[in-house]
């Protein structure tokens, strides 16, 4: 992990699928706000129980080692096409880990429907 992040992930940290095929890291702290936004998600919903046992159930306990790295799960490794280089990317009140391609295809595509993306999220009150 960057050294910028490691006093904060120091007590503890979760890591678990994220969306677009990236992982989702948060501070130990921040995950039980996590779990209960999730606990409020109605059971009677299909999309609400997919939701919630895709971030549940991938969901795992780490911590780092002295040297700030942490041993990324194979089945997590292997959700996000983690191979050789990832990149870390700080959102908001969590990392996410993304395979080098992956973000690179991300941001590329992205970068060229900024203006289409920026449209919608107008249309959402930001």
């Amino acid at each position: 992990m960057p050294a910028k992040f490691r006093e904060e992930l120091a007590k503890g940290l979760v890591l678990t699928r994220g969306l677009d095929g990236c992982l989702w890291v948060y501070p130990i702290e921040k995950w039980a706000g996590i779990v209960e936004s999730v606990a409020k998600l109605p059971v009677t919903q299909k999309n609400a129980r997919s939701f919630s046992r895709f971030i549940l159930s991938g969901a795992m306990d780490i911590k780092l080692d002295r040297a700030g790295r942490v041993l990324i799960p194979k089945y997590l490794a292997e959700y996000a096409g983690l191979k050789n280089k990832v990149v870390v990317i700080g959102m908001n009140d969590r990392l996410e880990l993304w395979s080098e391609q992956s973000w690179n295809d991300f941001r590329t595509t992205m970068e060229e429907n900024s203006d289409e993306v920026a449209e919608t999220l107008a249309e959402v009150g930001m």
